[in-house]
Order: structure tokens, then sequence, then C-alpha cells
């Protein structure tokens, strides 16, 4: 594997700079391209899983943390609270209180559920210096977040599917866990204590760990236990990856909260007529934005799979008589949402050009026969070669199989 914090800056992905801070990468345009593909990519996944998208403010008031219970359990890792316009307000450590007030401001019946809901969206942790790196720990950090609410009977069923999403994105994306965790309550945990890590009380925290408990041993999937890595609200599936230097780091999660339906009050009306308490699962499919491209840049070392890469397509004339065709290529792979670019005859030989974008999955070649013809010649990165075929088919079918749900 390589390291992404010294590949991702060689590859022009992200960078820092001490005047925004540390913690607090930038991403460069090519970064930016594997960003967006990926946000792409879990949206219409999720949207095919029946989630709902969402957007919500990165700010709350304080009173919203202390109901959601983040304020007593979480707040070293929050952010101190701004005075603005005599209220408090504070960048958020998590998505879950905003989703929970947006499902508390309509009124649901029990036919809506399961209700799930799905955001791509940023918060806030104060990171201590000491554990900053990269792209893997960061204090501002896109989540790949989602809460889906329901009744009890049907929450291992959702977990369930969370968890197939997961794994599927994976496979996707060419990532695997290395560990599967059960993240469980302290063995001397004492709920409902104000002293106490946690929230809630024993039976629910019992009947939480039990559900998941039952879903990975459904899905066949071997785990370990990890007591005390618990939420404060609920216990987790923490699906891990490794990094170059053998570190472990959580990517995905998936949890069962008992605790944030009751604090807000949350209800649904159910088929006996009688307003029920619905069930929070917490699950993010790809984690977060940073720590799943840290992690791709160092499994596939900047070779991304084709639906990934900064430039799917690289456009070579042999010689500047050819440029004007090689223009019309380009513009006709832009126009089919290939992301392409031309590298002129004047950068250097062919060879050479073709030795500089190594990592670039297909290259088109195009000689006077090729520009005469209205042709293309691809190469592709593993050095196989094509023969030349009419430009348009060729663009058409480099679309298609650059679709990472085949939708081409």
């Amino acid at each position: 594997m390589y390291d992404h914090r010294k590949l991702g800056r060689e590859l022009g992905l992200f960078d820092s700079d001490p005047l925004i801070g540390a913690g607090l990468p930038y991403w460069l345009p090519a970064g930016a391209a594997i960003r967006q593909a990926i946000e792409r990519y879990i949206v219409d996944v999720e949207r095919r899983a029946g989630y709902q998208q969402v957007y919500s403010p990165v700010l709350g008031k304080r009173e919203l943390y202390e109901i959601s219970g983040h304020w007593a359990k979480y707040s070293e890792d929050m952010y101190p609270p701004m005075d603005v316009g005599g209220e408090q307000v504070v960048l958020r450590p998590s998505l879950c209180p905003h989703h929970a007030l947006m499902f508390r401001s309509r009124a649901h019946s029990y036919r809506e559920l399961p209700l799930r809901m799905s955001e791509l969206g940023g918060m806030y942790r104060s990171e201590l210096s000491g554990v900053l790196g990269g792209l893997t720990r960061v204090r501002a950090i896109q989540l790949n977040d989602g809460h889906i609410f329901c009744s009890l009977d049907q929450v291992a069923e959702e977990a369930g599917a969370a968890l197939a999403l997961i794994n599927q994105a994976y496979r996707d994306l060419g990532i695997s866990a290395s560990r599967y965790l059960l993240s469980l309550p302290a063995e001397d945990a004492k709920f409902g204590d104000p002293a106490s890590k946690y929230v809630g009380d024993a039976e629910s925290w019992e009947r939480a760990c039990g559900l998941l408990r039952d879903v990975l041993d459904g899905a066949g999937i071997a785990y370990e236990d990890a007591p005390g890595e618990a939420a404060f609200y609920g216990p987790k599936i923490d699906i891990q990856v490794e990094d170059s230097a053998g570190r472990e780091s959580s990517l995905s999660t998936i949890q069962v909260d008992f605790h944030q339906p009751a604090a807000f009050a949350l209800e649904y009306m159910g088929a006996d007529g009688n307003k029920h308490r619905p069930v929070m699962v917490h699950r993010a499919i790809v984690g977060s934005i940073e720590r799943a491209v840290a992690q791709l840049i160092e499994v596939h070392g900047g070779a991304f799979p084709s639906w990934l890469a900064p430039v799917q397509l690289l456009v070579l004339p042999i010689s500047d008589k050819e440029e004007e065709a090689a223009a019309k290529v380009l513009r006709q792979a832009v126009d089919l949402g290939l992301r392409a670019e031309i590298a002129y005859a004047e950068e250097g030989s062919l060879g050479a050009r073709i030795r500089e974008n190594r990592l670039v999955p297909h290259l088109a070649v195009i000689g006077a026969r090729e520009a005469a013809a209205g042709e293309i010649a691809i190469r592709d990165r593993d050095g196989s070669q094509h023969p030349a075929a009419p430009a348009s088919a060729v663009l058409r079918d480099l679309a298609a199989s650059a679709d990472p749900l085949g939708r081409g």
C-alpha cells in the first residue's frame, strides 16, 4: 500500500496550508473529481435503496446538543459555542440531531416506515493536533450520514440492509475491510448515571446490542466484540480498514439508537391508532469522504478505476496536424460525461506523453489516418491496445464502462 499523505500531494489531489489550519485540507481539481464521483455514486446507490436526500445547516443552537446528549457526553470533541444574537450556536459534531428534528417536523404514519433519510453533510470535531494526519483525521468532515426511522420489528432488517449496502460499496470502490467490530458498552457500564459515559437504560442497551449481534450473525460475518467502544447513545457495528502503516480506523458504521427518539419525543401513528416511538438506525455507507479517499489512494496507488479517475480519457494527437481532430474528440467525450483532457504534441513525444500519463485509464491516440476517418485508437492503462474505430462509438462504450452501476 501507498502512503496517501505523500502520494495524494504528489498527484495533486489535496493539500493544506498553515493559514487555513491543521486538520483542514483543501481539495485540488483532481481530488475534487474523485470526491464528486464518490458523492454521485453514493447518492445514486442510496436513492435506489429507498433513501430520501436532505440538507441541513452545519450550525445548531447549544440547546439542540443538550437535548441530544452530545453536550453532556461529547462536548470535549466539539468546538466551543459562538455567541450570535444573544444565542449560543455550535458547529455540529454529527448530523443525527438535525435529522431527528426533520422527522419531528411532520406527522408520520406507520405506513411511511421505515423512513430512510440521508445527507452528504459537513460536521466538525475538535481533534487534538497530535492525532491529525492527511485525510484520515481531520477537523472538518464531509460525512455520508443517514438515519432510518423505523418500528422495533423493522430494526434488524434495516440494519442488515445497511450492512449489505456497505459491502456493495466496498466491492465497487475496491476497498477491503480489515475487521468487523461489534462496539459495545464497557462491561462495568452504569446506564443513566449522569457521571456515566452512556445515556439510557440497561434494557434498551441490551436490546440494541442483541439486534446488531443478530444482524452480524445473520450475514455470516466474522466479527469481534469491542467493549467500551460504543457511542454514548448506543452500540454499533464498526467496519475497520487498515492504512499503509498498519493503523486501523473505522470507515463505516451502523448504530441502533433508542435514546434520541425519546429525547426529541419522536412519534408516529400506529396501525392501532395510538402513538408509538420509532427507533433510529444510524448508518454511514462510506463514512467520511476524506477517510474514504485516503483509503482509495493507498489501495489503488493512484491507478483508480475508470469511474473514479480524475482524468478518465486522455486524447493524444500524434502531431499538431491532428489537434483539430483531437479537440473534436474532446468535446464529444465531455458531452458524454467523461472527464477528458488533451496532451498536445508540443508536450513531448508520443512515448513520453504516454509514460507521463500512465495512471490515466484510457488514452486515445489520433494520427493522420484516424483524424481523416473520424476514428480513435484506444490504449488502456494495462498496455492493451484496441484497433482504431469510429470515435463516437468508442466514446459511448467508454462512458458506459465508466459507470459503476452499469447504467450504460
